[in-house]
């Protein structure tokens, strides 16, 4: 085991300081060694909360760490019996989504959906973000779904859970070929991503905007390369990111910036230059959601910020505390996405001003659900009469 860093005590000079940082490796897991971790974001691979045992790795003194391999990227295959997921949560716009992929190799240290990894008998922590699921019928299963009689036709929302363009999308192109799916029935998407890739589909995209059909939404998290850099490794430059909105906003598809999470005492003084910077490259929308620390993300969250900014680990802790009734998170619907408190007003109020100013989100991208064609592909059930 790895103990805390020289640094990292430096930044706790109290007996109590130390005590917290030792917390926060048992809480954890213990830490991953940098060459096997290296180009990751998660510093630990604690088991997962189903799992009835904990397994960690130790130095047994006999240097045998250093023969483990680096945690290189994999990729299993899921085919799953459905493709479109259906939630019912009041906070949220849409009702139906798809993930082309579970995991994801971004390896953003606060993704929400770190927990998810969980359910397979995997790791929240470097599992997460180097042992993947691509799901490569999901574009049939996506054709019968649509071709069920009685199916309502609502926006499908993708890249809500993990990145539809996330590196493997290049090799494997499953995203793409959704797309193809959903521009044959017409039928209306929106898209999140932090992919500068999502360029490669702009042909697609363009066609389906014409129709009112797409709309696609950039999360940009930060100007600052280095601290894009610790805590999204994998994920494109915020210069990618906003040169994507450019090309996009330039096809004439309606383009949102989101500048999400915002990190209290650590991102949030740049909600304004983000917004602004947004602008510029042609973004007409914008959104936000404060830091959401659920489950597993949270001791994964701790374990990165004293690790790369031990001096702002109290602070940026306090300050999201603030807002989350003294809890690092609140799952309760309506406060999850904003937070409550003064700190939580002061952040909405300079988002709202500022989107004001420059004139974002003066009309919101409706979706139309009117030219929706049932598809009558290979695979789809005809019917009877």
């Amino acid at each position: 085991m790895r103990d805390v860093s020289t640094a990292d005590r430096a930044a706790f000079a109290s007996p109590d300081g130390i005590d917290i940082a030792n917390h926060i490796l048992d809480e954890s897991g213990l830490r991953v060694g940098f060459d096997r971790r290296r180009g990751r974001g998660a510093g630990a691979n604690p088991s997962g909360r189903y799992e009835p045992f904990a397994r960690s790795s130790f130095d047994d003194g006999w240097n045998s760490l250093e023969q483990l391999p680096a945690f290189k990227t994999d990729v299993q295959v899921e085919r799953p019996k459905t493709i479109i997921t259906r939630n019912a949560s009041p906070d949220i716009s849409f009702d139906g989504s798809i993930n082309p992929y579970r995991g994801c190799e971004h390896g953003c240290v606060y993704c929400f959906a770190r927990p998810t990894h969980a359910y397979m008998g995997m790791s929240p922590g470097l599992d997460f973000e180097s042992r993947l699921f691509a799901k490569p019928n999901a574009a049939e299963l996506l054709e019968r779904e649509l071709s069920k009689p009685g199916y309502e036709v609502k926006s499908i929302a993708i890249g809500t859970n993990t990145d539809p363009y996330q590196p493997i999308e290049k090799s494997w192109g499953i995203m793409r070929e959704i797309l193809e799916v959903l521009e044959a029935a017409n039928h209306p998407v929106g898209i999140v991503t932090k992919s500068a890739l999502v360029t490669r589909d702009i042909d697609i995209l363009s066609r389906m905007a014409a129709k009112g059909l797409a709309r696609v939404a950039l999360s940009v998290t930060t100007l600052d390369r280095t601290l894009a850099r610790a805590m999204e490794p994998r994920a494109a430059t915020p210069a990618k990111r906003l040169e994507a909105v450019k090309a996009l906003s330039e096809a004439g598809i309606p383009t949102m910036v989101m500048t999400a999470p915002i990190i209290p005492g650590l991102n949030d003084s740049e909600i304004e230059r983000l917004l602004e910077s947004a602008r510029t490259a042609g973004a007409r929308e914008a959104g936000y959601v404060l830091l959401r620390l659920p489950q597993e993300v949270s001791p994964l969250f701790k374990e990165w910020l004293l690790r790369h900014y031990p001096n702002r680990y109290r602070h940026v802790l306090s300050l999201l505390r603030s807002m989350r009734d003294g809890k690092d998170y609140d799952a309760e619907w309506g406060k999850r996405m904003r937070g409550t408190g003064p700190y939580a007003f002061q952040i909405r109020r300079r988002f709202e001003m500022t989107v004001k100013r420059l004139g974002l989100n003066e009309t919101r991208t409706e979706l139309n659900c009117d030219l929706f064609t049932p598809p009558k592909g290979a695979g789809v059930q005809l019917a009877l009469l």
